[in-house]
This record gives C-alpha cells, sequence and structure tokens, in this order.
C-alpha cells in the first residue's frame, strides 16, 4: 500500500482477527487508513503502547513498548527513561505509521499523557471510572457526571470518551508545566472528593476484591510512563469496538453505551459528530489555578 509517500507491505491481509465477528487483519489495516485523519490529533507527537494479537484477539497478546529494530527509518520514534535505562517509543503522526503498526497485528493503541517535546510534564489528565460490575453503567455515568459538575466549579473543561470496554474517561487538557506526581496527586485529589460525598458508589480501592459493588476512579493513568486507550483505537473485545470522544448531551442518554461504536458503525457517527473534542487544546488550563480554586472551594 501507498500512503503518506511510504510503500506498506500489508502481510496476510485474510487472517482473521476477530473470529466471532469475521474481522480480519485486512479490515483492521483498513480501518486504520480511514480513521487516521480524525484519530492523528490525539496520538500526534504521543508515545505509543501498542497492544498486538498476531494469532487474533482469542489467542495470547502482548504489549510491546519498544520499537523493533526491523521498524522502517521513516517511523517516528522518542527516547524516554525507565527505571535503569530507556525505551524508544514509536510516535504515530501520520496514517502509513498507522497503517504499519497495523499490519503488526497491533489491535489496540494506548498513549502516553505526555508529548514528545515534554515527555515529563503531561497535557491532559485522565480519571477512568471502572465498574466493578458489567451491570453498573448507571454508576460509571453518575460518577462522570459528578466528576463534570465538580471540573465545572474549578472552571476546568471537561471531556469525556466512551473506552470501547465497560468504562468511561474523564479528560482534562493542560498547560505542559507541572510533572506527573502533581498531576497524579491533583487527580487523586478529586477522586478523593468524589469518593467522600458518595462513599456507598464509589471508591479508590486498589484491590479489586476489597471494592464490592463500587465503581473504582482509576487516578493511576496520570503517573510517568503509564498509558490511556487511544482515542478511535480499537479494543480487543467482541465485535471489535473503539473508543470514541463524546458529547456530553451522549452521556445522558439512557441508550448510551461505552462500547456502541466498532470499526463498522463509526464512520457513520463521524458524520454526525465530526470531533466533539475539537478545542480540546485551544481549552488547555494551568493546574496551578485549578489547584488554587480547589483549596478556596474547601476553605468555603
Amino acid at each position: 500500500m501507498e500512503i503518506d509517500g511510504h510503500d506498506v507491505a500489508i502481510t496476510r491481509p485474510a487472517k482473521v482477527l476477530f473470529p466471532d465477528d469475521e474481522i480480519t487483519k485486512g479490515d483492521l489495516i483498513e480501518y486504520y487508513r480511514r480513521i487516521a485523519p480524525a484519530m492523528l490529533p490525539h496520538v500526534q507527537d504521543r508515545p505509543l503502547v501498542m497492544q498486538r494479537y498476531p494469532d487474533g484477539v482469542d489467542g495470547p497478546g502482548f504489549i510491546q513498548k519498544s520499537v523493533a529494530a526491523y521498524y522502517p527509518k521513516w517511523i517516528r520514534r522518542v527516547t524516554v527513561e525507565k527505571v535503569g535505562g530507556v525505551v524508544e517509543h514509536a510516535i504515530a503522526n501520520d496514517a502509513a505509521t498507522l497503517v504499519y503498526l497495523s499490519n503488526q497485528a497491533c489491535v489496540s493503541f494506548h498513549t502516553w499523557l505526555s508529548r514528545a517535546k515534554h515527555v515529563e510534564c503531561p497535557d491532559q489528565v485522565v480519571w477512568d471510572f471502572d465498574p466493578s460490575r458489567d451491570t453498573d453503567l448507571p454508576g460509571v455515568v453518575a460518577g462522570a457526571l459528578a466528576l463534570k459538575d465538580l471540573l465545572d466549579e474549578l472552571k476546568m473543561p471537561a471531556y469525556a470518551r466512551a473506552t470501547g470496554s465497560r468504562g468511561v474517561h474523564v479528560v482534562v487538557p493542560l498547560a505542559p508545566r507541572q510533572d506527573f506526581d502533581t498531576v497524579r496527586a491533583f487527580s487523586r485529589r478529586l477522586a478523593g472528593i468524589l469518593v467522600d460525598r458518595d462513599p456507598a458508589r464509589f471508591t479508590l480501592e486498589q484491590r479489586k476484591a476489597g471494592r464490592g459493588a463500587r465503581i473504582f476512579i482509576d487516578t493511576n493513568r496520570n503517573g510517568y510512563a503509564q498509558s490511556a486507550i487511544a482515542t478511535y483505537s480499537v479494543r480487543a473485545r467482541p465485535g471489535a469496538p473503539v473508543a470514541v470522544p463524546l458529547d456530553w448531551s451522549e452521556l445522558r442518554k439512557k441508550s448510551f453505551r461505552p462500547d456502541a461504536y466498532n470499526i463498522r458503525n463509526v464512520f457513520e457517527r463521524l458524520q454526525k459528530f465530526p470531533d466533539p473534542w475539537k478545542d480540546f487544546r485551544r481549552r488547555a488550563v494551568s493546574l496551578q489555578a485549578a489547584g488554587r480554586r480547589l483549596d478556596r472551594l474547601h476553605a468555603a
């Protein structure tokens, strides 16, 4: 396939990756080729973490962080520090990279919350509302809306993302000035407020056995070298669902499901909601200012 001025070899396109849905590797590649214009602004310059399933999603998959030696030189890279060394991550800034990596049976893309130019300082903060039971979607929605109300009080722009799995992310764009530890502490502070307000429904308990039926508000993704599912990434689940950016009005509908969109119907959605996050970067806020507002709110 010739794309973005590069010749990308496509191998075994008929290989079935989603057996229950008869979705092939060729279908996956074509999806990432078509979705690239909508997806690339969300992943640009971010270190990638790849979830690969060479034998299909019913077989053993694995996580790949470092660039393989055989990757073509035109794929952009960023070297980041880790304990005891460094890791060279791939970056997807063009459709050719998405196509090449999906040909490697990369089903899902996860990204860092920071970009290559400032890997130590995230430019977004994420709260992941994760239900302990598949039936507690109302609790997930209630948590996301409660956090939006709190963020509104702090004059912080809030965006929602359906994960394509069971949960919902609430995301705030940040000016990349504070390090990961500071951002994670802030995210946990706000999550703690929600737990204090409704401890019977929400929890910060890390151990699944200790959560009971409560919604876990996961703030761990805000740590250094952690990642979150990329917007418009496919998930390795039945039906090949896709993580999509949401308008808040969608979340309030009784028909809402975080896995409603997949590689077969998401393009129809794009015609109705071209980009609910179109002003995401322009609305980046200072975490310091938000922290001062939070202090005043608590004092009041």
